[in-house]
C-alpha cells in the first residue's frame, strides 16, 4: 500500500477486535447460508449470483464516494442489502393499519424481525459502534478495509438472528421451523417457561423473551377459535391467567426501555421517533395491541379486565399512528365505559383520556363525536339504578371535552344547534309527538351535559389561573336560550319535574361560570300553584316522588298532597340555591332583585286556603331569610363611595362581598338545607337496599309526614 499503518490501526489490530470482527463475519455467513438453505435452493442460487455480480462489478476506485459517507448513513445501513430493507420498510408502511397483516407478521416475518433487534443488540451493536468510531479516528485504515475487506464493512447483524433464533425456538418448542409432519404437535405452555421469560424480561429487558411472550399471548387471545394457527397450547387456567397478567404488565415496561416516548408540558404525549428499532417492532406491537382489543371482550374476571384496560392504555403512544387500531380500541373502550361496573367504567375512561392526550386533532375529533353519541344512546331511559352510571358518564365525558376547548367548540356548537332545531320544530308543530322530541330523558341529559361542559370550561377559577377566557364561553347564551325555551314549551303542572331538571342544570352553569341567568320567573309560578291550587289536594299513601328520576308526574300522583309538598320543598330549595349564588347574592342590586319574588310569594301565602302547613312553613322561612339577607346587603352598601356608573369600582366591590356570602343569613340557610338533603339521600340509599318497602321506612325518610 505504501503508507504505514497508524498507531490507532496497530492498537485496534493488537486488541483482538479485528479478529473478533472477522470471526463474527464468518459466523454471519454460515448462518445466512443455513437460512437460505431452508428457504429454497432457487432463492440461494439467485442470491449467490446477485452477490457475485455485485462483487465483480465493484470498482476499487469508487472509494471517494465512501469517503463522503457519514456515521449516520453508515449506522442506518442503507448501503447494506438495500433492496431487502426497502421492501421490508415499504411493506411495513402499507400494512401498518392492517390487523390481519400484523398477525401474519407476528407468526412469520414478524418473529424474525423482532428477533433481529434482539440479536442486533447482543452481537452486532458493539461491532457497528467500533466500525463507526474507526471511520472517525483512523480514516486510512477504514479506507484499507473498504478496498481489501468490503464484506467486513457490509456486515449486517439484522439478518443474523433468523437461524439462531430458529434453532433456539426449536429447543424451546416454538413453531419457528417445525417440519410439515410435526405441525400438528403444538407445544404446551408451562409455568416454568413463563418464569424463564419473566426472568429475562426483568433482568435483561430481553426483546427475544418478549417476542415469545407475545406469541403465547396471541394463542391465549385466540384460543378455542376456528381457523386460527396457534403456536402454543394452554391446558391450565392458572397458566392462562399468569400468561395474560405477565404479558399485560411487562410489555409496556420493556417497550418503554427500548423505545421511550416523550410527554409534553401540556400533558400530551409525542409518539416515539421512527428509528430502525421502532420500525422493526411496529408490526408486532400493532398485532399485540389488536390481540389485547380482541381479548377485552372475552375476559370475565373484573380485576383482570381492569388490568387489561389499564395496561393497554400505556401502549397507546406506540399505536397512535394506526387509525384502524385506534378506532377499534376506542370502540371497545366506549362499550365498556357505557356498560361495565363503576371500576371498569373509570378504567375505560382513563384509556379514552389517554387517547385524547394525542397531539393529532383528527383523533380528538373522533373521540369527541364517539363519546357524545355513546352517552346519548345510554341515556334513553333513566331510573334510580341507572342514574349514578349516567352521571358518571356525563362527568367523565365533560372532562374529555375540556381537554381542548378549540376543538370541542366545533362539536359543542353543532350539537347545541341540533337541540335548538328540535325545540323550534316542537314550537312550530305543537303536537303531542312534537313535544316528545323535547320532553324526554335524552334531551334533558343533553342539556345537563352541555351545562356541565360549559360550567367546567368557563369556571371563574380556571379562567383566572389560565389568564384567558375560554373559547367555549360564547356558547353559554344560546344554550341558556334553549333551556328557557324548553321550559316554556309545555308549562302545565305535570311537566314541572322536567322544568326542575333543566333548572338544576342552569344552576350548575350559574355557579361555575358566574353568569347571571333569570331563573326566578320559572320557579315562582310553581310555588304559587302549590300554595293556591285550583282544587284541594287529596290525601294519599304513595311514597314521595323522586324528582331526580322523573320528568313527568305519574298519573297516580296528580292532585295529591304528597306531590304538592314534595314539589314545594324541591322548588324552595332550588330558589334558595339560585338566590344564594354569587351572581345574584353577590350583586350590589340584590335587595332590588328579591323584591318581586317576595311580593308574589307573600301574596300567594295570603290567598292560600287549601295549602298545607308544611308548604306555607317552607315558603315563610325562605322569605324571612331573604329579608334578613337584603338588610345585610343594604348595610354593606351604606359604605359605598362610588356612583352606579363606575362599573370597575362596582365589580371590585362585588368581588369583595362574594367572599363573605357564606356568613349571610341566606348562605347559612342554604348550607343547612344541603346537609339535611345529604343525610336524607344517604338514608334513602340505605333503605333502598331493602327489597320490600314498608311504611316505617317511608316515615324514616320523611319525618314531617308524621305531623300531617
Amino acid at each position: 500500500m505504501g503508507k504505514k499503518a497508524s498507531k490507532a490501526t496497530k492498537k485496534y489490530a493488537s486488541s483482538g477486535q479485528l479478529k473478533k470482527a472477522i470471526q463474527a463475519r464468518h459466523k454471519h455467513q454460515q448462518i445466512k447460508k443455513k437460512t437460505q438453505g431452508r428457504k429454497g435452493k432457487d432463492r440461494v442460487t439467485k442470491a449467490g449470483e446477485d452477490s457475485k455480480t455485485n462483487v465483480d462489478n465493484e470498482d476499487p476506485k469508487a472509494s471517494p464516494g465512501a469517503k463522503r459517507m457519514t456515521v449516520d448513513s453508515f449506522l442506518s445501513g442503507d448501503f447494506m442489502d438495500a433492496s431487502d430493507d426497502d421492501d421490508m420498510e415499504e411493506d411495513q408502511q402499507v400494512q401498518s393499519d392492517d390487523e390481519s397483516g400484523d398477525e401474519e407478521a407476528m407468526n412469520s416475518d414478524g418473529d424474525g424481525s423482532f428477533a433481529s433487534v434482539d440479536e442486533l443488540e447482543e452481537e452486532g451493536e458493539n461491532h457497528l459502534l467500533e466500525l463507526s468510531k474507526l471511520a472517525e479516528k483512523d480514516p486510512e485504515f477504514f479506507k484499507y478495509l473498504q478496498e481489501n475487506d468490503q464484506e467486513l464493512l457490509n456486515f449486517n447483524p439484522k439478518s443474523m438472528p433468523t437461524a439462531a433464533d430458529s434453532s433456539d425456538d426449536e429447543g424451546d418448542g416454538d413453531d419457528g421451523d417445525v417440519p410439515m409432519e410435526e405441525e400438528e404437535q403444538v407445544p404446551v405452555l408451562t409455568k416454568d417457561l413463563l418464569k424463564k421469560w419473566q426472568k429475562a424480561l426483568l433482568e435483561q429487558r430481553s426483546l427475544r423473551a418478549l417476542r415469545k411472550l407475545l406469541i403465547a399471548f396471541r394463542s391465549a387471545a385466540h384460543m378455542n377459535e376456528d381457523g386460527q394457527v396457534l403456536a402454543w397450547s394452554i391446558d391450565s387456567a392458572s397458566v392462562y391467567n399468569k400468561l395474560v397478567v405477565t404479558t399485560l404488565r411487562y410489555t409496556p415496561v420493556v417497550l418503554e426501555h427500548h423505545i421511550p416516548f416523550k410527554t409534553l408540558a401540556n400533558g400530551k404525549f409525542k409518539a416515539p421517533t421512527q428509528t430502525q428499532k421502532f420500525k422493526t417492532l411496529q408490526k408486532l406491537i400493532l398485532s399485540h395491541f389488536s390481540n389485547i382489543t380482541h381479548i377485552l371482550s372475552q375476559l370475565t374476571d373484573e380485576d383482570t379486565l381492569r388490568l387489561a384496560i389499564t395496561e393497554s392504555a400505556k401502549l397507546v403512544p406506540y399505536i397512535i399512528n394506526s387509525r384502524k387500531a385506534v378506532k377499534s380500541y376506542l370502540k371497545k373502550c366506549l362499550a365498556l365505559w357505557s356498560s361495565g361496573t363503576d371500576s371498569i367504567r373509570i378504567a375505560a375512561f382513563l384509556s379514552i383520556r389517554k387517547l385524547a392526550a394525542s397531539s393529532d386533532e383528527s383523533i380528538m375529533d373522533t373521540i369527541l363525536k364517539s363519546t357524545y353519541l355513546t352517552l346519548i344512546r345510554s341515556s334513553k331511559s333513566t331510573s334510580a339504578h341507572t342514574l349514578p352510571s349516567i352521571n358518571l358518564m356525563k362527568n367523565s365525558a365533560s372532562d374529555v371535552f375540556c381537554v381542548d376547548h378549540a376543538t370541542a367548540y366545533q362539536h359543542a356548537f353543532g350539537y347545541i344547534r341540533q337541540l335548538a332545531i328540535h325545540l323550534r320544530n316542537s314550537m312550530k308543530v305543537k303536537t303531542k309527538e312534537a313535544y316528545k322530541q323535547v320532553y324526554n330523558w335524552q334531551f334533558a341529559h343533553c342539556i345537563d351535559f352541555w351545562c356541565s361542559v360549559l360550567g367546567r370550561a368557563c369556571d371563574i377559577k380556571a379562567e383566572s389561573e389560565t389568564g384567558k377566557e375560554s373559547e367555549l364561553k360564547p356558547l353559554i347564551y344560546p344554550l341558556v336560550q334553549v333551556c328557557l325555551g324548553s321550559i316554556k314549551l309545555v308549562p302545565n303542572s305535570r311537566s314541572h319535574p322536567f322544568h326542575l331538571q333543566i333548572i338544576r342544570s342552569l344552576l350548575h352553569l350559574t355557579k361555575h361560570s358566574q353568569t347571571y341567568i333569570p331563573i326566578s320567573p320559572y320557579l315562582v309560578p310553581i310555588l304559587t300553584s302549590s300554595l293556591s291550587p285550583s282544587a284541594r289536594p287529596k290525601n294519599s299513601t304513595l311514597r314521595p316522588l323522586d324528582f331526580d328520576v322523573h320528568i313527568r308526574v305519574p298519573q297516580q300522583y296528580v292532585k295529591t298532597r304528597v306531590l304538592s309538598e314534595g314539589l314545594t320543598e324541591e322548588t324552595v330549595y332550588l330558589m334558595a340555591e339560585w338566590l344564594a349564588s354569587a351572581p345574584v347574592h353577590g350583586s350590589i342590586a340584590f335587595p332590588e332583585i328579591v323584591v318581586p319574588i317576595v311580593v308574589l310569594l307573600r301574596k300567594s301565602l295570603k290567598n292560600s286556603k287549601s295549602g298545607s302547613g308544611k308548604e306555607q312553613g317552607l315558603v315563610k322561612v325562605l322569605l324571612e331569610r331573604l329579608d334578613e339577607s337584603a338588610r345585610w346587603m343594604e348595610q354593606r352598601r351604606k359604605t359605598v363611595q362610588f356612583s352606579p356608573g363606575k362599573l370597575r369600582d362596582v365589580k371590585e366591590w362585588e368581588e369583595t362581598v362574594r367572599t363573605k356570602l357564606d356568613d349571610t343569613p341566606l348562605g347559612k340557610y342554604v348550607k343547612v338545607q344541603r346537609k339535611t338533603r345529604e343525610k336524607r339521600r344517604k338514608l334513602v340509599e340505605k333503605v333502598g337496599s331493602i327489597n320490600s318497602y314498608s311504611p316505617s321506612s317511608y316515615f324514616l325518610c320523611h319525618p314531617n309526614r308524621l305531623r300531617s
